[in-house]
């Protein structure tokens, strides 16, 4: 297989752990941990919905609407600003998986390919959280979807990165531990690598990634 010029990564949940944000979710939700997934997963629903109706609010503020929907379907009481606490400071200061910064630094020492992120955070908080977690060095260029104000997995947001690296889909492999995000990026002619982190799964009904790794320097070696 053809050797990636650049390779592109997700960063909630692929490079950063989730687990701060779990804590202060369960506390806002009366210590209801299990309900991170709930809010996860009404967080993205509701970035695409804002996708395809031309509408645009950060991820923070998505954030912060889910948690007062989940509260108000669980009958939790919760006010706007005592969600928005529970979400935007975790959110910008999410650790590393431990894995992540080996890996990374594997595969910049490789020198073959440039690195690079792609985020459906806003741009502050994007380069916050890598910068908090030490691993904004290890990349050569940053990008998220507030430009475009549409979140992935639309087409344009790949699209956007690779005119901004000047390479073709075929050359550029991207890296998640979502199976939508590799989707999306599949749809737009990318190879793509799965991350199979705690409790993530493939999308039976989609194309299977080139590469399914347990971690980073993993995916270091095979492309070695």
């Amino acid at each position: 297989m053809q050797t990636p010029k650049a390779i592109v990564f997700d960063v909630n949940e692929t490079l950063l752990s989730l687990s701060p944000l779990k804590r202060a979710v369960g506390r806002a939700l009366g210590g209801r941990e299990d309900l991170l997934p709930l809010w996860f997963s009404t967080l993205l629903h509701y970035s695409l919905v804002e996708t395809l109706t031309g509408s645009y609010h950060d991820f923070g503020e998505i954030g912060t609407a889910a948690l007062m929907m989940v509260a108000e379907a669980q009958g939790i009481a919760l006010t706007p600003a005592e969600a928005n606490a529970a979400v935007v400071p975790p959110l910008r200061s999410l650790p590393p998986h431990p894995d992540a910064a080996a890996g990374l630094a594997a595969l910049r020492k490789d020198g073959r390919f440039k690195l690079v992120t792609l985020s459906n955070s806003s741009d502050a908080e994007a380069q916050a959280k890598l910068s908090k977690a030490g691993l904004a060095a290890l990349f050569d260029a940053h990008y998220t979807v507030e430009s475009l104000k549409k979140y992935k997995p639309h087409p344009d947001t790949y699209r956007r990165v690779l005119q901004a690296l000047g390479a073709q889909p075929q050359e550029v492999l991207m890296v998640a531990a979502h199976a939508w995000d590799l989707m999306g990026a599949k749809n737009a002619g990318l190879r793509t690598a799965f991350v199979a982190r705690a409790g993530k799964t493939l999308y039976p009904n989609a194309a299977r990634p080139d590469y399914v790794v347990d971690d980073l320097p993993a995916l270091a070696s095979f492309l070695r």
